[in-house]
This record gives structure tokens, C-alpha cells and sequence, in this order.
């Protein structure tokens, strides 16, 4: 029998740390461990025989704190703690800017042993909280990460920097055994790289308060129905009961899922469905947690409450999503996990045939020893991943991509498929009229009525009516009354007589030869014009599904819209996949289906579209959807031609990952033609500084050429 448990964990500050914390529990034996240290928060699976004090009490060993789940709170996201990175890189680079100018200024002070240690010194303190916290559990977790490279090479050059200190003190030759400032300025540079991709990625804690806004959280439910002692009782939604009788009248969110009893209203569900027309519904038809009612009352028989409805069951989704991304695995993080203890063992050996088989002495040979762990130094292999990262940023951000983090760039590059939203993402989410069908009656007049009968309905279908004819030719009809059916239509009589309708076919009550419409204009029961709308497809639609499927990317349609209107903007785009009438769960059904299959991006717009992003490999949001598509997406389409930057993205994806694998190569190739170099006296501290400097020019240059990748323009 196993428990789910969420913790709240302090101290982590990288995706190593993460790591250092799954491996223990792990090691444990715990099930379905999942770490996200972005957001503090750790799930897993207790299982008989382990006690919650010992998990807590492991995690804290590893140098974190653990204590149980809390509530997130929205405040502290947003504050800058005292031990946050962003102040330790500050702190640092006030200290080290000193230390580098020493290089370039002839100031008798800056070349000072005693004056370099002291402003190195806090940076050390710095980096031993920040860096020797982690590369200390994961040595302890058997499983040696970047941070033991990153705290081993700082370290390894302040050490040598003392020792040559102690050894030549007054020597004119002190100034080339002086690697203080190098020691601070890796520490500052990989902090440095923490806060490119720590400010590049957000929170989902944003998304979960602007869903939980939606929830509603008062419902009006009827004791004791069609009897005289029949009341009305508030009380808190997730209090209600399966089969409770609830009422909910215009302007109130509907606190349950369930089945109309009695009434008829208009419902706003484009929070659910993505669609932003209202929607009519009367007994037996189902409504869901989290709509609007826009027009009427109705009395709602509870099928699921509290945490079974629809929408919580999206806000659960949106919630676990940020644990269950999977972690970026950086290709630094594996070498490391070889080349630290390979590093470690050469500098024993060195110092070891130094002394013993070259007979030098003991303070020759230790240096030499330090001296292949400064060459070491894996500033340039810290630099590869960060500085590409933020160059693809950041040329993305210019074409008006917004990637919140460098992980997202690396999936996306992997991705084999594209699922896209229909409304507001593939169509330009905007009603028009397509088509107005004049039958037996003078244009004229035919757009007189619909001008001025629209205006008395606030149907979203009228408003474009209203819109789009308010100029109409005024003619001389004197209506004796007007009336609105919410909902269906508008109808009116002239002093003469004659009754004139505007609505649903339904309300106007069609015959058969002319069926299909959305509105029609009827006078004296006579249709004399059938007006149709759209929602037009993006003009740039059409070449962003071709650019994908010249990738050989496989494209979905997966809308809750109509299978007819699906059917007929998939075909037009020649999308390889088309699914309709999906509810927010369905779409994550999909989704889940197709991420089993291959890396999967979910493109959308809506509220009802935040689980789907939240669970695919990639979540792309278009700037005109909602907030919480917006806070949940992994990737936001900022630019007037949004999905341009689809292309845009997926291109320096591509160009970044690429990018990252050729620095990594060039950090590890550097140092194993350097490490032997130094070993057998072949490079000068001087020498190796000056290589060090130079890998890391290699890496930063190499970097910025994704400034100049020519990057697809759609047409």
C-alpha cells in the first residue's frame, strides 16, 4: 500500500540538485519520485516500511530543507531572497571586476597578494554556499554532477593562488602563480549562467491562481424541492453532494458539473471549450464547473463537485505538469560524471610521478598536481550550455518568441509532433459574416431591419450584425414594438402590422429548402435573407503547417469546435490529423496518447487548452490567448504575424542544440590536450591561464554565431 506525499523543499537551486535529490530517495526505494527544483516542490509514492521523518530527515542530510507541502503562495515567487542567485552573482561580480582589472591596470594595490585574497575571499564563500552545497550530496549520492567540476576548479585555483602565496612571498615571479581572480571568476560566470536560465523559466504557480480564480467557490442549493417547504441555502461549493439540487442564475458560475432540471439559458464555456460563442442549453443537457451563465436561470442536478469536476481535474493537470516534464539530462552533466573523478585521479598520479619518479620536491610537485586541476577548470564546460541558451533566447525574443528556458528549446528541437488548437490559433479567433443570402425582400430594407433589431440583443452574432450595418440607409418603418428572446433571436411589428424576426432557425421557424444557416430575417413568416459566419483562417496558416510538415513533423487538429467546421479547416490546411468536439480533458488524452509516440508541442490559445500544454513535451501559447494559456505555455508567440515565430523557434532550436554540443565537445577536447600538458610541466601557470581564456573565447564565439543563422520567413 503506498501514500502520495508532497514535500516543499528550500535550498535547491539547479536541475543537479534535483538530481541529487531523486537519486536518494530513489536509493530509498520510493516509487514515482518526481523534483522540480524551480518550484521547491517534491512528489513521490511512500511506501509501507519507510517512515515520512527519514525521507525528511535523508533530504536534509543532502544539505536542503524538506517539511511538508504547503500552498503555493503567489508573493514569494515573485520577491528576491537574500540567498538568491541573482544577489550572489551581484555580490560576486562587485568583488571580481577588482580582481580582473589588476590585468589591464598598472595600480601598485590591485597586484597585492594580500589585496587579491581579500576580495576573492567572499566570492569563495559564495560559491562554497551556492556550489559546494550540491557538489557535496551529489559526492554523497555517489553521483558526481557539474557542481563538483564548477567547486573543485574555483577551489583548486584559490588553493594554488595561497600555496603560491606561502612559497614565494617577496619573489618578483609571485605575480605568475596568482590565480585568485580566476578562482572568482568562474564562480561569478556559472552564476552567471544560473540566472540566464533561471530567469528564462516560469513558475506554473501563476497558471494554477488564475485557474483556481475560475473555480467557484459559493453555490445555492434547493432544500427540500417542489414542496412548500422549499428553501434556498448558500454554501460552499465543494460542499455540495452528488444528485444535490443547485440553482444558478444570469451573471453566477456554475459550481458543479451536471444536468440541467429545469430552465434554459446561455452559457459562456469558452474557459472549457475555446469557443467564444455562448451557448444554449435546456433540461437534460450537461453543464460544467466553471461556466457562465449569460442569460436566464436554471436548476442543475449535481453529478460531480469538489475535486471531480472538470475543472479541478484541469487544475490538477496544470499542477502535477511541472513535476512531470521530464529534466533536461545536459550532455555536461554525463561527461561530468566521468570526467571528475578521472581529473581527480590524474592530478594524485601527477603529483606522484613528480616527486617519486622525476625526484622533484614536494611544493614543485604539488603544484604541478594543482596546477592540472586549474587547467581543468570547467568554466568553458560551464559556459556551453548558457551562453548558446541566451543567444537563442534572446534572437528569439527579437523576433517575437518568448522561451521561458533553455530545456524548452532542447525538446522542441526533438519534437515528431505538432498539435494545433482550431480557434484564435489557427483562426484568427475573430466572428465575421461570410455570406449574406438576399431572398424575396429590397436589400435595403433587408439591411435596415438587421441594424436596428440587432441593436436590441446582446448576442455575440448581433454585435457583428450591429457593427457591420450601422450605416444602413434609413428607411421609414415605424416599429410599434420590439422584443428579445435571449438567446434566439429578435422579433418586432411596424404600425402597419407586419412581424419581422431575427434569430436561430429554430425561432424563426425555417422551412426545410433553406436549412444550414447560422441567422435568419423572416417577415410575416417568410425568410427573406439567411446570413452565415466564420471565423477566418490566419493568413499565414496555410505555409506554418507546410514548414512543419516539410520537417517531417506529423500535424494535429484538436479542437472542440463542430467536426464539419474541423473537417473543413483540416483539409484546407492539410493537416495530417483532426480531432473535434474536445472537452480540456479529451485534449489531454490526445496529447498523452501522441507524447507515448514521440516528443509532442500543443499549440492554443485558451483556458481550456492550459492541461494540454501543460502536459506536452512543449506548450506554445499565441499572445492573444488567454492569461492562463499564456502563464502555462512553455513558448509564447509575442509577434502581429504569431505563427511566423513558430517556424522562428523551432529553427534555433535546432541552431541551439546544435550550438551546445559542439561547445561541450570543444570543453572536454581542450581539456584532454591540456590536462597532459600541464601534468608534464609543458605549460606555465601564465600559460594555462591564457588557454583557459581563450576556450572559453572559443565557446562564447561560437555561441553567437546563432545571431547570425538565417532564419524561415512564412508567406
Amino acid at each position: 500500500m503506498s501514500e502520495k506525499i508532497q514535500l516543499s523543499v528550500s535550498g535547491m537551486t539547479c536541475a543537479s540538485c534535483a538530481q541529487n535529490i531523486s537519486r536518494k530517495l530513489e536509493s530509498k526505494g520510493l516509487h514515482n519520485v518526481l523534483v522540480n527544483y524551480n518550484s521547491g516542490e517534491v512528489e513521490f509514492e511512500l511506501i509501507e516500511g519507510i517512515q515520512l521523518d527519514q525521507v525528511v530527515s535523508d533530504i536534509n542530510s543532502l544539505g536542503y530543507k524538506a517539511s511538508l507541502y504547503e500552498e503555493f503562495e503567489e508573493s514569494n515567487s515573485t520577491k528576491w531572497n537574500w540567498d538568491s542567485t541573482e544577489i550572489r552573482f551581484f555580490i560576486s561580480a562587485l568583488f571580481t571586476f577588482p580582481l580582473l582589472a589588476h590585468m589591464f591596470l598598472p595600480f601598485h594595490l590591485l597586484h597585492q597578494p594580500a589585496f587579491q585574497f581579500a576580495l576573492s575571499l567572499p566570492v569563495m564563500v559564495i560559491g562554497l554556499n551556492h556550489f559546494g552545497k550540491s557538489a557535496w550530496g551529489s559526492i554523497k549520492s555517489g553521483h558526481m554532477n557539474m557542481d563538483v567540476l564548477i567547486t573543485l576548479g574555483s577551489f583548486s585555483a584559490f588553493l594554488y593562488s595561497l600555496i603560491a602565496w606561502y612559497l614565494y612571498n617577496g619573489s618578483d615571479l609571485i605575480s605568475n602563480y596568482l590565480f585568485f581572480e580566476t578562482a572568482a571568476t568562474i564562480i561569478t560566470l556559472v552564476l552567471l549562467g544560473n540566472i540566464i536560465e533561471k530567469r528564462s523559466l516560469k513558475k506554473t504557480q501563476s497558471a494554477l491562481t488564475h485557474l483556481t480564480k475560475i473555480q467557484p467557490l459559493q453555490a445555492k442549493k434547493i432544500e427540500n424541492a417542489l414542496t412548500e417547504n422549499e428553501s434556498i441555502v448558500e454554501l460552499l461549493a465543494h460542499q455540495l453532494k452528488i444528485n444535490d439540487l443547485i440553482l444558478v442564475n444570469t451573471g453566477d458560475k456554475i459550481p458543479a458539473d451536471g444536468l440541467i432540471y429545469e430552465g434554459k439559458v446561455e452559457i459562456d464555456e469558452s474557459m472549457m471549450t475555446g469557443e467564444s460563442l455562448p451557448v444554449q442549453k435546456t433540461i437534460n443537457d450537461q453543464v460544467l464547473s466553471g461556466t457562465i451563465v449569460l442569460n436566464g436561470f436554471i436548476k442543475v442536478i449535481v453529478q460531480e463537485s469538489g475535486s471531480n469536476t472538470v475543472l479541478s481535474k484541469m487544475i490538477e493537470v496544470v499542477k502535477t505538469s511541472s513535476l512531470r516534464k521530464p529534466q533536461i539530462q545536459r550532455l555536461g552533466d554525463v561527461v561530468s560524471s566521468w570526467f571528475v573523478p578521472i581529473v581527480i585521479l590524474f592530478s594524485i598520479f601527477t603529483f606522484l610521478m613528480s616527486h617519486f619518479y622525476f625526484n622533484l620536491p614536494i611544493s614543485e610537485s604539488l603544484l604541478r598536481s594543482i596546477a592540472v586541476l586549474v587547467i581543468s577548470c570547467p568554466c568553458a564546460m560551464g559556459l556551453a550550455t548558457p551562453t548558446a541558451v541566451a543567444v537563442g533566447i534572446g534572437r528569439s525574443a527579437r523576433k517575437g518568441v518568448l522561451v521561458k528556458g533553455g530545456d524548452t528549446l532542447e525538446k522542441l528541437s526533438g519534437i515528431k509532433y505538432i498539435v494545433f488548437d482550431k480557434t484564435g490559433t489557427l483562426t484568427q479567433g475573430k466572428v465575421t459574416v461570410k455570406n449574406i443570402n438576399y431572398l424575396n425582400e429590397d436589400i435595403e430594407k433587408v439591411n435596415f431591419l438587421i441594424s436596428v433589431l440587432e441593436k436590441y440583443s446582446n448576442h455575440p452574432f448581433a454585435k457583428v450584425l450591429a457593427e457591420k450595418f450601422a450605416d444602413a440607409k434609413y428607411l421609414p418603418i415605424q416599429f410599434a414594438e420590439i422584443n428579445e428572446i435571449a438567446g434566439y433571436g429578435v422579433s418586432a411589428k411596424d404600425k402597419e402590422g407586419n412581424q419581422y424576426k431575427i434569430g436561430s432557425q429554430k425561432f424563426i421557424g425555417a422551412i426545410s429548402e433553406i436549412q444550414g444557416h447560422q441567422v435568419y430575417v423572416a417577415k410575416n413568416d417568410q425568410v427573406v435573407a439567411t446570413i452565415d459566419f466564420e471565423d477566418p483562417v490566419r493568413e499565414d496558416a496555410l505555409s506554418m503547417v507546410s514548414f512543419f510538415k516539410a520537417q517531417g513533423i506529423k500535424t494535429v487538429l484538436l479542437s472542440g469546435d463542430r467536426p464539419e467546421v474541423c473537417k473543413s479547416i483540416g483539409n484546407y490546411l492539410g493537416i495530417d490529423e483532426i480531432y473535434s468536439s474536445q472537452l480540456p480533458h479529451m485534449k489531454v488524452e490526445v496529447i498523452e496518447k501522441f507524447q507515448k509516440l514521440g516528443k509532442t508541442a500543443m499549440v492554443g490559445d485558451g483556458i481550456n487548452d492550459a492541461p494540454a500544454l501543460a502536459i506536452a513535451a512543449v506548450g506554445i501559447a499565441v499572445n492573444s490567448g488567454t492569461q492562463i494559456a499564456i502563464q502555462t505555455a512553455d513558448i509564447i508567440l509575442l509577434s502581429k504575424n504569431e505563427l511566423d515565430g513558430l517556424a522562428v523557434a523551432y529553427t534555433l532550436s535546432k541552431e541551439t542544440l546544435k550550438t551546445i554540443k559542439q561547445n561541450l565537445f570543444w570543453a572536454l577536447a581542450y581539456n584532454v590536450v591540456a590536462i597532459p600538458l600541464a601534468a608534464f610541466g609543458f605549460l606555465n601557470p601564465m600559460l594555462a591561464s591564457l588557454s583557459m581564456a581563450f576556450s572559453d573565447v572559443i565557446v562564447i564565439g561560437n555561441s553567437l554565431r546563432i545571431h547570425f543563422k538565417k532564419l524561415p520567413e512564412l508567406k
